[in-house]
């Protein structure tokens, strides 16, 4: 984890929030904001502030926006503020309004060149058929 944002109580379910964060999670960062900002939900004006705080935080720290991703982000449940209403036969009935804590997590994305990578392949190629030859 490079930087990362917390946003609580938040006036929304934690099962709404999710539906946003399943389409970022795991993008760049730059990708994630133009989804967010694309995406006609209540929770995603949230989540692109609290992004755009993550970024703000990474930036702090003196690292560049280039290469950071979205490595975790999710929602918990918060407190659950009770009201009443009235219903039928003098009677009340619970009405529950929920909140949620997001949480964002940025991270490097280690970018290895596929030169290394197909060498250590062949190198694995070639350690195999030379214990085969034995």
């Amino acid at each position: 984890m490079i930087a990362s944002a917390k946003a609580r109580h938040i006036r929304m379910s934690a099962r709404k929030a999710r539906i946003v964060l399943t389409l970022v999670r795991g993008k760049p960062a730059q990708q994630a904001l133009s989804v967010l900002e694309n995406t006609r939900k209540k929770a995603a004006l949230v989540v692109n502030k609290l992004l755009r705080s993550a970024l703000a935080n990474a930036k702090n720290k003196g690292i560049e926006e280039e290469g950071l991703y979205v490595s975790k982000i999710h929602a918990d449940e918060g407190a659950t503020w009770k009201r009443f209403r009235a219903a039928s036969f003098g009677r009340a009935s619970r009405v529950r309004k929920r909140t949620c804590h997001i949480t964002v997590e940025l991270d490097k994305k280690i970018i290895v060149p596929k030169v290394k990578v197909a060498e250590a392949a062949k190198k694995k190629r070639t350690s195999k058929t030379e214990t085969e030859k034995q």
